[in-house]
């Protein structure tokens, strides 16, 4: 059995910036001895938030939830009341958002200001997207389907982002029909490069291979997207797991060739660990 890796995969850079952020802090703080936290899961990934926890960073749902310390801002950022109150209850911030979100966040507030109706092209239950809604004062249309589109009436002037762990198609599709629906439109694809490349990346290796086996949180959007695409090429034999401990052993047996990719909120060791049980076999 040949297991072969996607080109793309695992930890993207934004969440590499988040993971480096929340260990520099539990370094620095080893004099200090003040309580660190994450405002939500710092990543989707249980397991990278379970190692987070043993070594000090408990997660939180609220900054009510604390009168001091320190709050690590997660990856895919937060609306900016969070910063407000953080200054109105002294709590000691750090900020670890995406470059890429907080590139989206000052599109929004601009484009706002500027007198544009925003629509953000995401789920709208996803933190990144509420976020980035807080941007302009939660007055966005959030749009996933075209039945959602439906709903948002003609306007003078449309400003269109995007999740950034959005496909490109969906993407494209979407703002062909939202542009139809005002006289002014701007719009920004804002779906990170490296979404992109993990995106391309998997199809081309789905293409190639018997089974492909996708290692990422089943909370991650940008996993669930792989998963899709994975199964576009592959419907039968696409398998999403977290941890190697999740691999359909009893159904890889008698494939000769297996492709893996991963999730960009997924650790080094998890994949690691999945190649070795596979090549175990």
């Amino acid at each position: 059995m040949k297991v072969i890796v996607a080109n793309h995969s695992g930890f993207c850079f934004g969440v590499e910036k988040a993971i480096h952020t929340a260990f520099d802090e539990v370094n620095n703080n080893s004099n200090i001895k003040r309580d660190i936290y994450t405002l939500g899961p710092l990543i989707h990934n249980q397991q990278a938030v379970n190692k987070l926890e043993n070594d000090g960073i408990k997660v939180i749902g609220h900054l009510n939830e604390v009168s001091d310390g320190t709050v690590i801002i997660r990856s895919h950022g937060v609306s900016k009341n969070i910063y407000d109150i953080a200054y109105e209850k002294k709590i000691n911030l750090v900020d670890a958002t995406c470059p890429f979100v907080r590139k989206i966040q000052n599109i929004v507030k601009e484009y706002k200001e500027k007198g544009y109706n925003i629509v953000i092209i995401g789920n709208p239950d996803h933190p990144e997207v509420v976020g980035i809604n807080g941007w302009c004062n939660n007055e966005a249309y959030v749009v996933k389907t075209e039945d959602d589109i439906e709903k948002i009436p003609f306007l003078d002037k449309m400003c269109i982002v995007v999740q950034t762990t959005m496909s490109t198609s969906l993407y494209l599709k979407l703002t062909d029909i939202l542009e139809k629906k005002a006289i002014d439109v701007v719009k920004f694809n804002t779906i990170c490069s490296a979404t992109r490349d993990r995106q391309e990346s998997a199809r081309d290796l789905a293409k190639e291979v018997d089974v492909m086996i996708v290692v990422g949180g089943y909370h991650s959007s940008n996993t669930q997207k792989l998963v899709e695409i994975c199964k576009e090429e592959k419907p039968n034999t696409t398998f999403h797991i977290e941890t190697a401990s999740e691999l359909p052993i009893n159904l890889l047996g008698g494939y000769e060739t297996v492709g893996v990719t991963a999730g960009a909120s997924t650790p080094k060791w998890i994949i690691d660990e999945v190649i070795e049980k596979i090549n175990s076999l």
